[in-house]
C-alpha cells in the first residue's frame, strides 16, 4: 500500500461528493533528463488541468468499442492487485477493451508507456503515475493525441511537478480516497484503543513513521496526529523517517525504541500498513508486550496477516482501503466521458471501512 486514494487539509473538497481521496507509497526520483523534459514540457502545458488541457471538445465521443489503458505504479502491491481485479471486471460489464500496464517504480517508463498505449490507439488512460514530476509530460501527450486521461490513487498536475503547489484547475480528474480523512481515521481509532487500554500519557509515546519527501505520506500523518491530539492531549510524538517499508520501518523504530528505555506504552501508525507492521515488529522485538503497542495500520493488506496468526498482536486495527472500488469506478468514470461526453468530475471518492481481528475477514480484507 499498498498505498494510499486523497487528501481537507491536503485536498480541495469537492462539492458533489463527501472527500474520500488516496495518495499512496512513494516512488523513485525521475532521471535528471527526464525531469528537464517534465519541467520543460510544464511551461508550456495548458492552465486548466486534464479536461482543458486535453479539452473536452478534442476528446471526441467513442462509437464504437472502447479501448482504454490503466498504467499502474507498483502493480504488485496487493492494493494495486486489486485495483486492476476491480477494473477488469467493470470493463467486461461494460463491453470495454482494457490493458492493465504495470510500471514498477519507474517514472521513464511511464512516459514510453503512455507513448505505446496512445500508438495502439486507446482512447483513454488511466493513470498511477511512480513520480508525480513526470505528470505534465503525461498530461501533453494525452492532449496531442487527443486522448482521455484520468488518475487514480495518485494527484497529477498539467503544469507542474508538484501536484501540491499546483492550482485545483491544473489538477489532472482522479478517483480515490483522503489522505486527510484517512489519516484522521486512523488518529482518532489510536486514541480509542490508548482510552481502552487505560496508559498513563506520560510513559506514552505515539510514533508517526513515514517517508518524510512524501507530501501525500506527511498529509496522513498529520491527520493523524492532529485527530489523536485532539482526543488524547498531552503525548509525546516521536517522527520517524522511514523509506515506507516493512524492513526500513522496523530497523528505524528499533533504534527508536532504543533511545528511548523509558517509554512502557507505544502508539504507532505512518503512512501505509507497511510502516505500521514494521514499527509493530521492531516493538514486539525489542521486548514490547503486544499489549503495550496500539498500531493503527492504513490499507490492512498487511496487518490482516497477523491477525489471521492468531498469535497476540500489537496491531489493534487498520483502514481498510479496497482497490477493487477504486479500479471499477475510474472505468465507470472515464467510460462514461468517451461513450456519453459526460465531464469527469474533478475528483470522484470511494468509501473506506475500519477493520480489526473480528472483523477483517468479514470486510473482504485479502493479505497479502
Amino acid at each position: 500500500m499498498a498505498a494510499s486514494a486523497e487528501e481537507a487539509a491536503t485536498h480541495p473538497v469537492p462539492t458533489h461528493s463527501p472527500e474520500i481521496l488516496l495518495r499512496l507509497s512513494p516512488t523513485r526520483p525521475l532521471s535528471a533528463a527526464a525531469f528537464g523534459l517534465a519541467t520543460a514540457l510544464a511551461l508550456t502545458a495548458c492552465s486548466t488541468g486534464q479536461e482543458s488541457t486535453s479539452g473536452k471538445a478534442q476528446v471526441a465521443p467513442v462509437n464504437g468499442k472502447i479501448s482504454i489503458t490503466y498504467l499502474q505504479k507498483q502493480g504488485d502491491q496487493e492494493y494495486f492487485v486489486g485495483e486492476a481485479a476491480g477494473a477488469k471486471a467493470k470493463a467486461a460489464e461494460l463491453g470495454v477493451d482494457l490493458k492493465v500496464v504495470n510500471l514498477g517504480n519507474d517514472a521513464n517508463k511511464t512516459v514510453s508507456e503512455v507513448q505505446s498505449a496512445l500508438a495502439q490507439k486507446s482512447n483513454g488512460l488511466i493513470i498511477v503515475v511512480p513520480d508525480p514530476a513526470v505528470g505534465p509530460q503525461v498530461v501533453q501527450l494525452a492532449k496531442d493525441a487527443k486522448t482521455a486521461l484520468l488518475t487514480s490513487d495518485d494527484q497529477v498536475c498539467a503544469t507542474g511537478p508538484d501536484p501540491a503547489s499546483c492550482a485545483k484547475s491544473d489538477l489532472v480528474p482522479r478517483i480515490g480516497f483522503s489522505g486527510a480523512q484517512m489519516g484522521g481515521e486512523v488518529g482518532k481509532r489510536a486514541a480509542e484503543e490508548f482510552t481502552k487500554a487505560g496508559w498513563n500519557p506520560a510513559d506514552t509515546r505515539t510514533v508517526s513513521a513515514w517517508k518524510q519527501d512524501v507530501t501525500v505520506c506527511g498529509d496522513r500523518v498529520k491527520a493523524a496526529k492532529d485527530a489523536f491530539a485532539s482526543a488524547v492531549p498531552g503525548v509525546q510524538n516521536i517522527d520517524v523517517a522511514t523509506d515506507n517499508t516493512p524492513t526500513g520501518a522496523q530497523d528505524k523504530v528499533a533504534a527508536t525504541v532504543t533511545a528511548n528505555p523509558g517509554v512502557r506504552h507505544w502508539v504507532v501508525w505512518g503512512c501505509n500498513d507497511e510502516n505500521v507492521q514494521g514499527g509493530v515488529t521492531a516493538l514486539q522485538n525489542a521486548g514490547v508486550s503486544p499489549g503495550d503497542i496500539d498500531g493503527v495500520g492504513l490499507g490492512a493488506y498487511l496487518a490482516c496477516k497477523d491477525w489471521g496468526s492468531g498469535k497476540p498482536t500489537g496491531m489493534k486495527a487498520a483502514l481498510f482501503i479496497n482497490g477493487k472500488d477504486v479500479g471499477a469506478l475510474a472505468v465507470q468514470t472515464i467510460y462514461d466521458r468517451l461513450k456519453n461526453g459526460k465531464d469527469m468530475p474533478a475528483e470522484a471518492f470511494a468509501p473506506t471501512r475500519m477493520v480489526d481481528a473480528a472483523s477483517w475477514q468479514s470486510a473482504g480484507v485479502t493479505c497479502s
